[in-house]
């Protein structure tokens, strides 16, 4: 399974963007199915912590309670992307976002078995 994350950049505090998670490879396989996608952020400094995750067939969701209301995590099974929308931004959303695959969980729970390289986003203040 590779993952390939997109769409960071530098924003202004109070602004949008949005990340893109493309997956391809064998996410439906007899060695791996995919049941969750997730992103993950890590500050300079800072250990990485999950953000959002989103079950793979039917979409449910979980947020860490620093992003609720904030971003909103979806899926396109048909395009194989997982978005990131994120709105409300403050300077200490400031990161590398990494979106992440998981045969097991789509929350802060649990073992994620594959992950992307990582894309920066940056928040002015």
């Amino acid at each position: 399974v590779q993952l390939q994350a997109s769409g960071g950049g530098l924003v202004q505090a109070g602004g949008s963007l949005k990340l893109s998670c493309a997956v391809s490879g064998r996410t439906f396989s007899s060695s791996f199915r995919t049941y969750g996608m997730a992103w993950f952020r890590q500050a300079p400094g800072k250990e990485r912590e999950f953000v959002a995750g989103v079950e793979w067939d039917i979409a449910n969701t979980y947020y860490a309670d620093s992003v609720k209301g904030r971003f909103t995590i979806s899926r396109n099974r048909a395009s194989n992307m997982v978005y990131l929308q994120m709105e409300s931004l403050k300077p200490e959303d400031t990161a590398v976002y990494y979106c992440a695959a998981s045969a097991w969980t789509y929350t802060a729970y649990g073992q994620y078995d594959y992950w992307g390289q990582g894309t920066l986003v940056t928040v002015s203040s």
